[in-house]
């Protein structure tokens, strides 16, 4: 079993959480590979079992390298395929202004758009989107983060550790 993650990351916090990621999964599938998105291409997929993509949130959305990523993909390409999606953001409590506050809250995250994008692309979702916070704009990760991180994707690679048994 391949588990492939992709990642765009401007200040490294990003592939932080990748990398934690990763290496919770490691235990539980033979390959685990790590991309920036910049280098990925679509016909990636096709080797993989899972596919794990992280993104920044910029503007209530992925980055638009992450987007366009996505917008390559066939529309079946990820048929049966286990996926899901994570994302670093600013938390909303440290956001002063509640105008503020209330705007992040209502115009999403990254991860929610990617989830939904690998959901139109007939992936199967392992995990629900989740969110790693950062201090500020260009980081540091906030305590704690990159533990949460790898607890997700133990959970993650423990599900589908636990299919490779079912099977």
């Amino acid at each position: 079993m391949k588990a492939l993650i992709w990642y765009d990351s401007f200040f490294g916090n990003t592939q932080q959480v990748a990398e934690a990621i990763a290496d919770a999964v490691r235990p539980y599938v033979r390959i685990v590979e790590l991309q920036r998105v910049q280098s990925a291409k679509p016909e990636d997929v096709a080797r993989a079992d899972v596919l794990i993509i992280g993104s920044p949130t910029r503007g209530f959305q992925p980055s638009p390298d992450t987007k366009a990523l996505l917008r390559q993909l066939p529309r079946h390409a990820l048929r049966g395929m286990w996926v899901a999606a994570f994302d670093t953001r600013i938390d909303l409590h440290t956001i002063e202004s509640s105008v503020f506050r209330w705007i992040a809250k209502t115009g999403g995250y990254a991860a929610s758009t990617i989830h939904k994008s690998l959901l139109r692309h007939d992936g199967r979702s392992v995990v629900a989107p989740d969110g790693f916070c950062v201090t500020d704009k260009e980081g540091p990760l906030m305590k704690g983060e990159l533990q949460r991180a790898w607890q997700w994707g133990n959970t993650i690679g423990q599900t589908v550790g636990e299919e490779i048994v079912v099977v």
